[in-house]
């Protein structure tokens, strides 16, 4: 049986309070072509997965996902992120004050 999903967590590296544009220029630096997306508090993800592989940075608010068979959560905030394997089952839960996200596909 297959231990937990070890995901790679993308960190904020500036003084400055991240910002859609900030974190766009951020997953720029990783290599990949980013757009924005939002949702508003509460709404929800059902478990899915993707082809590719998925980086991802919060820019606003929060939502947490639930990465894996074992429905790990990992929560994302302001300047946080992660690279979410190709094929990596996963849903999510926006945080109270909704979330605005950005992320790109390698």
């Amino acid at each position: 049986m297959a231990g937990p999903i070890q995901l790679i967590r993308l960190t904020w590296n500036s003084a400055a309070p991240p910002s859609p544009a900030s974190v766009e220029r951020r997953l720029r630096a990783e290599g990949v072509e980013p757009y924005a997306w939002s949702n508003r508090p509460g709404d929800r993800y059902a478990t899915h997965e993707h082809p590719y592989t998925k980086l991802l940075m919060c820019a606003a608010g929060s939502i947490t996902f639930l990465v894996g068979l074992a429905a790990d959560p990992v929560e994302v905030r302001p300047g946080e992120g992660f690279i979410l394997p190709a094929g990596t089952p996963h849903a999510a839960i926006v945080g109270p004050a909704g979330c605005t996200c950005l992320e790109g596909h390698r």
